[in-house]
């Protein structure tokens, strides 16, 4: 029974692969870390690969002098491309001597975790390993995350966070109906995957997605792009054309910036809507369209219907079902997830050796506000990915190593009320939104964390 309660025990633990030739080394180095780690041990480089595609150890240390070439590292370097092979996420501590730092500093670039010259200081690679399961644990969480919420999201929208759980909930159930939806948010946000998404899942799905920005196509010419023309209805209409509103027969037309339609079309559109006909410029003749109609916008509307510059009937026309896409910043639980997705998908596209962050990239991360939400993160991990020299990005390479890019303002009370928020953030994402521990950690009350999430509009 002892034998079983200690494999038990055993296989609970992690399992680290000793990869040295030395076997007093090995015995030594086992006997140190056997309380902590499931220790695994291999002499040479094809014994280390056959442990490890059996074992899959997370945490490997790997010695560079390895047989047949003691007193060179070639051997040591192939047998850290052949582990890495098998799973990049292994994290590899490479082991150099005293005057091999150029080695070691070439074996981190080549994918390694981190190194330690000899002789090895225990307590400093008991540190080292810690650090580095962690590291493997949250590359393992988000993965599982990543697959939670491509099940439970959609194609292009990542996020698992409670308010992106409620958007995949409303698109579901909004999705099967025919109502008008507006869809409010930042610049950035992604309004129009949010449409994208209500189409793909609605009866319409086979029909036309049908977008235009109202914001960025001159007055003049808006009307015609909306509505259409008859020949000869103006200088330059040679032929008749139909509108971006008759091209979305039967699907979706995707309204963007609608804040910004001027008023007299505003007009033309509410009478769309109430009728689903339309009349082309220089013509006279009505036409039926069957086409629903999702609108965005990044601006307050109830403020521009109190400045007279958007009209109340059109806004309760569109904003029979509204979603709001919160800020990046405010999605502290996403950020990391979109990040090592975007870093996935930008490696894979390039043929990128990058496999992942440091520590304080990620911890960079979380700390900045991200003014342009997903589409700004999107351009930082892109550039990253393909200007990088490392395997896994720093804040350098991000992009985000200055304190300034943080600080909202330039009185000393906004510059300490975003240190705080971004405190708060970076503790909530750490604890998973465990309140109490969040609350342990900044050294507060329950009830005082509370009142900074409020403070700060926070979700948990």
């Amino acid at each position: 029974m002892g034998d079983q309660d200690e494999r038990i025990g055993t296989e609970a633990l992690p399992t680290l692969l000793i990869v040295d030739d030395d076997e007093e080394i090995r015995e030594q180095m086992k006997w140190a870390l056997a309380s902590e780690y499931a220790v695994l041990e291999a002499g040479d480089r094809a014994s280390a690969l056959a442990v490890q595609k059996s074992a899959h150890a997370p945490l490997v240390t790997l010695d560079m002098g390895l047989p047949p070439h003691h007193d060179a590292v070639t051997e040591g370097l192939a047998a850290l491309d052949d582990l890495l092979e098998l799973d990049r996420q292994t994290k590899i501590v490479v082991i150099t001597g005293k005057s091999d730092r150029g080695v070691a500093l070439a074996a981190v670039e080549q994918g390694a975790y981190d190194y330690m010259q000899k002789p090895i200081q225990l307590e400093e690679l008991r540190v080292i390993l810690r650090r580095a399961l962690y590291l493997a644990g949250l590359e393992r969480e988000n993965r599982l995350l990543r697959q939670e919420a491509k099940e439970a999201g959609f194609e292009d929208i990542i996020g698992i966070s409670p308010s992106m759980l409620q958007i995949f909930e409303t698109i579901r159930r909004v999705a099967a109906t025919e109502l008008p939806v507006l869809i409010s948010g930042e610049s950035g946000t992604g309004k129009e995957l949010v449409a994208r998404a209500i189409h793909r899942e609605s009866s319409r799905r086979l029909e036309p997605f049908v977008a235009i920005n109202c914001g960025a196509i001159p007055e003049t010419l808006l009307e015609g792009e909306l509505f259409g023309h008859e020949k000869g209805a103006y200088t330059g209409a040679h032929a008749q054309r139909k509108g971006r509103i008759e091209a979305a027969q039967g699907g979706t037309l995707f309204l963007d910036e609608i804040g910004e339609l001027p008023l007299m079309l505003q007009v033309k559109l509410l009478r769309f809507l109430q009728d689903q006909r339309l009349v082309r410029l220089g013509g006279s003749q009505e036409i039926a369209v069957d086409a629903r109609v999702i609108a965005a916008t990044n601006v307050d509307l109830k403020a521009a219907m109190e400045q007279g510059r958007f009209r109340d009937d059109l806004y309760y026309r569109l904003a029979v079902v509204t979603i709001v896409v919160p800020p990046l910043r405010d999605r502290a639980d996403d950020i990391q997830l979109l990040a090592r997705t975007l870093l996935q998908r930008y490696a894979s596209a390039n043929k990128s050796r990058v496999t992942g962050f440091t520590r304080q990239a990620q911890d960079a991360l979380l700390a900045y506000r991200w003014p342009g939400n997903v589409r700004e993160l999107d351009n930082h991990i892109k550039r990253a990915v393909m200007m990088a020299d490392g395997t896994r990005l720093t804040p350098e390479d991000l992009q985000l190593t200055s304190i300034s890019d943080r600080v909202e303002g330039t009185t000393l009370r906004g510059a300490r009320e975003t240190a705080e928020r971004d405190t708060i953030v970076r503790a909530l994402a750490k604890h998973h939104g465990n309140v109490t521990k969040v609350a342990t950690e900044l050294g507060i009350s329950r009830p005082a964390l509370y009142e900074l999430l409020q403070k700060h509009a926070i979700e948990r």
